[in-house]
């Protein structure tokens, strides 16, 4: 989210902009826990975008790429807005599912 505020300031002209400014907010809602398996998904589409994007710098987009991929198998923490939203769910090692 840093990276892409800072290369929105940066950013000339209306491509740059429209690259950053969407994986700032998925940043937020990231950050926030508030919808993580679609913004994650789309953070994880997002950083492949920029990272093919520039081709001088796509080892850096490979690391956000696969972390909002692991994201978006793992989901919502206990602590995000969307564990308080629609409740957390544990998945118990025997097979069983509790809530």
């Amino acid at each position: 989210m840093a990276h892409a505020i800072g290369a929105v300031q940066r950013a000339q002209g209306f491509a740059g902009v429209a690259l950053q400014v969407p994986a700032a907010a998925l940043g937020g809602l990231l950050a926030a826990g508030l919808w993580t398996p679609g913004a994650a998904a789309l953070a994880a589409l997002d950083a492949l975008i920029l990272g093919f994007s520039d081709p001088a710098g796509y080892r850096f987009w490979l690391l956000p790429a696969v972390v909002a991929a692991a994201l978006v198998l793992l989901g919502p923490g206990a602590w995000s807005m969307d564990a308080k939203l629609f409740g957390w769910r544990r998945v118990a090692v025997d097979g069983r599912v509790s809530m």
